[in-house]
């Protein structure tokens, strides 16, 4: 079972849709509770980190992510919130990883919103992917601290990590549920993780 967490800022139905195409059963969750049947958690988002972290604070999902020692995948502001601070809000997120998210200063246009290539390195999660063109809507990225953890890379304006991982940990700042086959592929990947895993 994988629980899909609701802190108020994510694009649950159509993860939830996306993820049960590959046959993963879902669960829909906003208190710690919840979790102790899940195998895996995917940690979704749009909007701001800021709000985001404050409603996993306020349930206390946000002790529960960072002691979670199962597979995660974070999606968009889910994996901005892998970091230890963000100039969003100038807040603290979870702190899985080390690193900073950042403005796309030098973009042409704020948000990014549209189709982008990614260049993809050596890791399960993009087995399968054909194209690897994926959907963004973004104006923020991470900038990791340990370059090692960037498993793809994407650029508008300037590069930026679009995909990251760290043992279980994965994140990815494209929409995979929005991006067609190859996003299909990635969800798969993930959910096929979490089967080994488990």
């Amino acid at each position: 079972m994988i629980a899909v967490i609701d802190h108020g800022a994510g694009n649950l139905v159509s993860i939830a849709q996306g993820l049960r195409r590959t046959g993963a059963e879902i669960s829909i969750v906003d208190n710690p509770s919840d979790m102790e049947r899940a195998d895996g958690v995917v940690l979704p988002g749009v909007g701001r980190t800021g709000a985001a972290m404050a409603r996993l604070a306020a349930t206390g999902l946000d002790d529960t992510l960072r002691a979670w020692d199962r597979p995660l995948l974070g999606i968009c502001v889910g994996l901005q919130l892998f970091f230890d601070r963000s100039e969003e809000d100038d807040g603290p997120g979870l702190g899985l990883l080390r690193g900073t998210v950042r403005r796309l200063d030098a973009a042409p246009l704020l948000p990014h919103i549209g189709w982008n290539d990614v260049e993809l390195g050596d890791d399960p999660i993009f087995a399968g992917v054909q194209d690897a063109v994926f959907y963004f809507v973004h104006s923020y990225a991470p900038e990791p601290a340990d370059d090692e953890t960037t498993i793809a890379r994407s650029a508008y304006g300037r590069p930026f990590a679009a995909a990251v991982r760290d043992g279980r940990r994965v994140g990815v700042q494209f929409h995979p549920e929005r991006s067609g086959r190859d996003g299909l592929r990635i969800l798969a990947n993930f959910v096929d993780e979490v089967r080994r895993a488990s």
